[in-house]
């Protein structure tokens, strides 16, 4: 009985809690959903209402609402119903004279949530084209914008373009089932927040560079999951701007990424570290950089980092990383304490997303299919780093008259240490599988190398590593002796390669 009674009481306390918390509906309080009307001025209202009735939920009924800056404050959620749509205002000069302010922001404040089954929508071509005639008109500062021509249009410099989500030294902040989409930066930026839970998102942007799905950047004790990017820059993105922070303690499971970019990655701001990872069941298609980038080239810490069951179909790359020395201000970080386990890749023979509207940028060098790799620099080396089950199917032909590195040379392989971080970098390789140089305690276990393609490559080639234990390699659909080469090898363990080791022509000690 005392059990029941305590139970009831309980539910009379949390009904009691809800019949407390404000609802203020936009529509009722003078918003207008056609679409076109700017209700900035009712819906920050609306959320100061919300804040200072001591928390409450800004209720976004169907309809399009237009809005430029808005801020959220302190136990108030966003809520987007079915059929809602909050639109960001395609006129340039409403996010600022200046930088462009985000179009959601928060600095320092606590539970704080969005959610619904409701969209925001960026307009970001419809706001693309206010940026490029103020430009055109001069009322719109920008450097870069007449210098930077890539390889689709001139790009407006990042500050000119309003990223959609930002928040700051914000703790107890939760995202769920909204989509998100037509963004013209950074989707969504999270600097130095804890205590997240995002949830069952959708983020869908290809409409212009620098789209990154969602950037955690120095947060703590994140929970990401459920969701679904499909963007035209990195999907899924740690990084790390704060000597002094990390990103710590992050969970991230059961997600799909498409990405003209990198899959999930970590950098390249890589200034404080990276620690307690775990990644889990993980899908990506299409995507033209890697399924999983570390890279630590500003100083970052990289410790505990555990990923498992991915399944990536045609992307450029399966694994890539790196530890270099971009940051000439402090001595380069380390890479540690990383396991990879249970990863399918299919690298096709083509440009993994042609024909997206915005696609990853060509090389500018010819060149066959990039292998995978794991590169220091010299003394500074990747250490215990566990790759197992992992299988890799390259699709494409490689040849010679394409592009050719001699194994007689790989002291010309170049150290690049400075430069910015991509699988790619160090542009031709003379390993088509993986390459590993500049590394310790590297250890892979039940990896298959399977080519559909003719490749004149050697398939593995660990150069500059020390303790290297190999167990359970195949190479299967090759005819290339022989499949390894070592070069300044140190204390390697090798069981089980395929072809038999017996062959002398299956391993070449230099």
């Amino acid at each position: 009985m005392r059990v029941i009674l305590l139970f009831l009481f309980s539910v009379i306390l949390i009904n009691t809690a809800f019949a407390q918390q404000k609802v203020f509906n936009i529509k009722k309080l003078g918003a207008v959903a056609d679409g076109k009307t700017d209700n900035t001025r009712i819906i920050q209202g609306a959320i100061d209402r919300a804040f200072e009735a001591g928390g409450g939920t800004v209720w976004f009924p169907a309809g399009k609402f237009v809005t430029s800056v808005i801020h959220i404050r302190s136990n108030v959620t966003l809520y987007l119903a079915a059929g809602a749509e909050l639109r960001a205002s395609v006129k340039r000069i409403t996010y600022g004279p200046g930088k462009a302010s985000p179009l959601i922001c928060a600095d320092g404040q606590q539970n704080i949530s969005i959610t619904g089954k409701g969209t925001i929508n960026g307009q970001g071509e419809a706001l693309l084209k206010d940026i490029y005639r103020m430009l055109n008109d001069g009322t719109l500062k920008d450097t870069e914008w007449k210098t930077y021509n890539d390889w689709h249009q001139l790009r407006p410099e990042e500050d000119n373009r309003p990223k959609l989500i930002v928040f700051k030294n914000c703790d107890k902040v939760t995202l769920k089932n909204i989509t998100i989409k037509n963004g013209l930066c950074w989707i969504q930026d999270y600097r130095s927040c804890t205590n997240m839970v995002i949830d069952s998102i959708s983020v869908i942007s290809n409409t212009f560079l620098n789209n990154d799905g969602i950037d955690l950047v120095d947060c703590k004790n994140v929970k990401l999951t459920n969701s679904f990017f499909n963007v035209a820059d990195d999907g899924i993105c740690l990084k790390s701007s704060d000597p002094q922070g990390a990103c710590e303690n992050i969970y991230i499971a059961n997600c799909k990424i498409r990405s003209s970019a990198s899959a999930f990655k970590m950098g390249t701001a890589s200034w404080g570290g990276f620690k307690k990872i775990k990644v889990r069941n993980i899908y990506v298609y299409d995507t033209y950089r890697s399924a999983i980038a570390i890279e630590s080239v500003d100083g970052a810490v990289i410790d505990g980092i555990d990923i498992r069951d991915v399944v990536a179909k045609n992307t450029g790359n399966a694994i890539f990383i790196r530890l270099g020395k971009r940051n000439k201000k402090s001595p380069p970080g380390s890479i540690s304490n990383v396991y990879i386990g249970n990863v399918k890749c299919e690298v096709p023979a083509g440009k993994p997303d042609a024909g997206y509207h915005m696609e990853g940028p060509p090389e500018q060098f010819a060149h066959n299919i990039f292998p995978s790799s794991i590169t220091g620099m010299p003394g500074f080396e990747p250490n215990n780093i566990t790759l197992e089950n992992i299988a890799i199917n390259y699709l494409g032909t490689a040849q010679k008259q394409v592009a050719y590195f001699s194994t007689d040379s790989l002291d010309k392989v170049p150290e690049k240490a400075a430069n910015y971080p991509e699988f790619s970098m160090f542009g031709e390789l003379p390993a088509s599988g993986f390459y590993v140089r500049h590394a310790a305690g590297i250890k892979m276990k039940n990896i298959d190398i399977t080519y559909t393609g003719k490749d004149f490559r050697t398939p593995f080639i660990f150069d500059d590593v020390n303790k290297l234990s190999l167990e359970k390699v195949n190479v299967i659909h090759t005819d290339i002796l022989p499949i390894m080469i070592l070069n300044g090898v140190k204390d390697p363990l090798l069981l089980d390669i395929q072809p038999t080791q017996d062959n002398k022509k299956t391993i070449k000690v230099q």
